[in-house]
């Protein structure tokens, strides 16, 4: 059986980490590299770097602060974060990315997904969504894709788009509810669910953790893998602690 993974998040803006709510109200939370490092000496399975504020202010990912976390890390590093075309990609893959991470610029062009599958390969490719739930009907929700940091909503319905970035070479999805982002409210499930039994790649879902519970749903719900930010920042739960918590609930984690 694989393991679930969990991935601390590191939303970087001008080389420090950064937390907030809906992709707002950002704070400072400390240094990408010592944040890594402490995170993968508590067992971390990946890291995820995200410049959050590359797109928006239309320049590329700040390749420095990946080669620096890469200086002290010996686990997989995802980047993402302001890639736009294969050179993006190149730059951060040569600064010490495992895999990169695109969102709005596939929204926009989604022949870059293909392009970087055949390039580097499916196993390099995540594409990233960040999905804000709608109203459907009285019975469910559907979920929009949003880009901009949350700022932009394009009326593409998630699970189509998901299945659309499989079929393009997405090897992988991370999946952020935008309306719990931030917030400790636990994981969107149902937003978990309807992709992770649509998709035949792993769904990375992100986006309200508060306690390891959370992260106990939303690999029920489907996912292959958590991610969290707030939780580990804060020093409230270290991966470690989380890990342990997991294991004695049947779920199979690596070891500490």
């Amino acid at each position: 059986m694989l393991t679930k993974r969990i991935i601390p998040c590191l939303d970087c803006r001008d080389g420090r980490v950064v937390k907030g709510i809906r992709f707002g109200n950002l704070r400072d939370v400390g240094s990408p590299a010592e944040q890594a490092s402490l995170y993968e000496q508590q067992g971390a399975d990946e890291i995820v770097l995200l410049d959050v504020s590359a797109t928006l202010e239309t320049r590329p990912n700040q390749a420095a602060t990946v080669h620096a976390v890469r200086a002290v890390l010996s686990i997989p590093l995802t980047v993402g974060g302001g890639v736009r075309n294969v050179a993006d990609a190149v730059r951060l893959l040569e600064s010490g990315a495992d895999k990169v991470s695109i969102n709005s610029a596939a929204v926009c062009n989604p022949t870059l997904i293909d392009a970087l599958a055949s390039r580097f390969g499916s196993q390099c490719t995540v594409l990233a969504i960040d999905a804000a739930a709608i109203a459907f009907d009285d019975s469910r929700n559907s979920w929009e894709v949003v880009t901009h940091s949350g700022k932009t909503r394009t009326g593409i319905d998630v699970i189509q788009w998901s299945q659309e970035a499989v079929h393009r070479g997405a090897g992988e999805i991370l999946l952020t509810s935008w309306d719990r982002d931030g917030t400790r409210l636990g994981y969107d499930l149902d937003l978990i669910a309807a992709v992770s039994g649509l998709v035949s790649v792993p769904v990375i879902a992100s986006g309200g953790a508060n306690k390891p519970q959370h992260l106990r749903e939303a690999l029920q719900a489907g996912a292959d893998a958590v991610l969290a930010a707030s939780i580990f920042h804060s020093g409230e739960y270290s991966v470690k602690t989380v890990k342990e918590f997991l294991a004695q609930h049947n779920v199979e984690v690596r070891p500490c």
